[in-house]
């Protein structure tokens, strides 16, 4: 039996966030159910009530968000560049919001998380007057048609102030940005790349912004020559889309990038203005990626680090107390199967849970194990329980000496795989138990041949279940005496 195996899947439970947002995510859950149950998911709601967590809500929800990332991209670049002409893309973005139109009604009727008692609240009146309350007039401001009612503009001044109204559908990024701080969380997916994927997304973004908005500056300066990009084109306003969009981004590219060539550069006092910002912007921007990037590096190489620190610590013990090769040998062996088996012993997590899961997961992992053990055949199902609660999974290497010959053992331990000689422990039987039962020195060394995996129990918690459980100590007792003076039979 494999428990390292077990004990991940028992551990991989869904991510969870606290739901105080009204859109659930489509990978990962808003409640973190105990021990994985998934009761909110299958409640029965009211009629006309929609489940957050139903699959269908999710694929829609996923599909807002490819939406969401149309819009902002083509916000920006619809400023700067399109006129009311473009009639192609005037009626995708109207079928776009078309779809967040829907999306306002259907969250009318989202059941929502109660943030205090973590349950769906399916009350129509509840849900409305936390919608409207919240998000609903962001949401509403950010789906009205302005390109459309560019077209019943003829004043110029107008058309562009509809056009920075149009802006708020940058409001939509939120769903952009709690998707990143869903998937960051999701144990499913790989966060570095995650993180990184979220750093590029944010860098493009900020590039292609000031792009746009600095040619928006250009076209509108009254002198076209005195301008940044009309002093390269002097007949820019005659050129490709095409040609003035990349020369944006090359610009802001090399601002950003600090790279200063020269050749792109500030013409007038607008332009002036709007580079200081954007310079000063690129200071946070700069710093933010920086540090987000040494975060991961750092995060990725830390276990390594680590190792290599505590193996150097531990030689230059070894030499300078003048240990014998055999010592060093199992203290460097310990320190490497201790790094190459760290996502395998979960202690550390156990441990930061409340006793009663602890409990299950025990019970889950070592119950087969444990039954079979000849010290406890015939005690009730509760002893075993309580036992298997106390015990813990640890691996060895080779050739490491689990118990010291006249030592006494304040632990008992059973092999689950691997192998013990001197002691000549086989698979699914235990050792150390008559050094804890009758506090004497072990009479001989049990020692790893391979590596192995082992449940190791505390010796006082073995003795306080016996005290607790008479008629069960009778039983381990009686047990223990029989393969102490009947060692060749089996029981």
């Amino acid at each position: 039996m494999s428990f390292s195996n077990n004990l991940l899947r028992c551990l991989c439970i869904e991510d969870c966030q606290t739901g105080k947002s009204t859109h659930s995510g489509f990978f990962s859950s808003d409640l973190l159910p105990s021990l994985g149950a998934n009761y909110n998911r299958s409640v029965a709601l009211r009629k006309y009530i929609i489940n957050p967590f139903d699959r269908r809500y999710r694929a829609w929800e996923m599909f807002l968000v490819i939406l969401v990332i149309y819009s902002a991209w083509i916000s920006p670049f619809d400023l700067a560049f399109l006129d009311k002409k473009e009639g192609a893309l005037r009626i995708f973005d109207n079928i776009v919001n078309g779809f967040f139109a829907i999306d306002i009604v259907l969250t009318f009727f989202v059941a929502y998380l109660d943030s205090q008692t973590y349950a769906l609240v399916d009350d129509h009146k509840k849900i409305a007057v936390r919608y409207m309350s919240t998000w609903f007039i962001l949401d509403v401001s950010s789906t009205v048609p302005f390109r459309s009612i560019i077209l019943l503009c003829t004043h110029r001044k107008s058309e562009i102030g509809y056009k920075i109204l149009g802006m708020l559908r940058l409001w939509r990024l939120r769903r952009v940005s709690s998707l990143f701080a869903r998937l960051e969380k999701d144990i499913r997916f790989n966060y570095f790349w995650i993180r990184c994927t979220k750093l590029v997304w944010v860098t493009l973004f900020a590039v292609h912004c000031a792009g746009c908005f600095n040619y928006l500056i250009a076209d509108r300066y009254p002198d076209p020559n005195k301008t940044w990009i009309g002093a390269v084109y002097p007949n820019f306003k005659s050129e490709s889309m095409w040609v003035r969009y990349v020369t944006s981004l090359y610009w802001s590219i090399v601002t950003l990038t600090t790279t200063g060539y020269g050749d792109l550069h500030a013409e007038n006092t607008r332009e002036m203005v709007f580079a200081i910002c954007y310079m000063l912007f690129n200071l946070g921007l700069t710093a933010y990626l920086i540090g987000n990037m040494t975060n991961l590096v750092v995060h990725w190489t830390g276990n390594t680090r680590d190792f290599r620190d505590k193996v150097t610590a531990a030689s230059e013990f070894a030499k300078r107390n003048h240990l014998p090769a055999q010592i060093r040998e199992q203290i460097l062996s310990h320190i490497c199967l201790d790094y190459k088996t760290r996502g395998l012993k979960q202690q550390d997590t156990l441990n930061c849970l409340p006793k009663a899961i602890r409990a299950s997961i025990s019970r889950h992992l070592f119950y087969p194990v444990v039954q079979n053990v000849h010290l406890f055949c015939g005690i009730s199902h509760e002893c075993l329980f309580q036992l298997v609660s106390e015990m813990e999974a640890e691996y060895f290497p080779p050739k490491e000496v689990v118990i010291l010959q006249n030592e006494i053992p304040t632990n008992l331990y059973i092999l689950v795989t691997g192998a013990v000689i001197i002691g000549k422990v086989v698979s699914g039987e235990m050792f150390g138990e008559s050094g804890v039962l009758y506090n004497t020195p072990q009479s001989f060394t049990f020692q790893t041949s391979e590596i192995s995996q082992m449940l190791r129990l505390d010796g006082s918690a073995l003795l306080r279940t016996i005290h607790t459980n008479t008629q069960d100590g009778f039983i381990i007792m009686s047990n223990f005496y029989k393969v102490l003076f009947f060692p060749c039979m089996n029981y």
